[in-house]
């Protein structure tokens, strides 16, 4: 069954620029809502959860302060790709979270709900 790309949203007020940075462009961010540990050798990071599930993907693309893009290891598919990207509202000074995720047809509402959980537990963290 072939993957479909899916992209959400999630409007971040009054953060900073630094601290969303941070949260989604360092191992030490990611660790705080999005993995339980992660680990990174080279281009290379180690997803870990509930010292059970482990993960590794690969770092395909950074640039700072916009966005980091990887691809899981176990993934089949070389197109797909999860992505967190930051915007910034000039006239606002808000910034918007958005995500891009790979997943197949019957998985997207599932994948979507868990990054939801997630999101808001970075937002919870973060005080956003």
């Amino acid at each position: 069954m072939a993957k479909r790309k899916f992209n959400l949203e999630y409007n971040l007020n009054a953060v900073s620029g630094p601290i969303l940075w941070n949260a989604i462009g360092t191992p030490t961010g990611l660790q705080t809502w999005m993995a339980d540990n992660v680990d990174v050798n080279e281009n290379i990071y180690t997803f870990e959860w509930d010292q059970s599930e482990i993960r590794q993907a690969e770092l395909t693309h950074c640039r700072v302060n916009s966005h980091i893009r990887f691809h899981w290891l176990d993934d089949e598919d070389p197109k797909s790709f999860f992505e967190l990207r930051m915007e910034n509202n000039e006239l606002t000074g808000d910034y918007t979270l958005l995500i891009t995720d790979f997943a197949e047809e019957d998985e997207v509402e599932d994948l979507s709900e868990l990054w939801n959980i997630e999101v808001n537990q970075l937002i919870r963290l973060c005080g956003m």
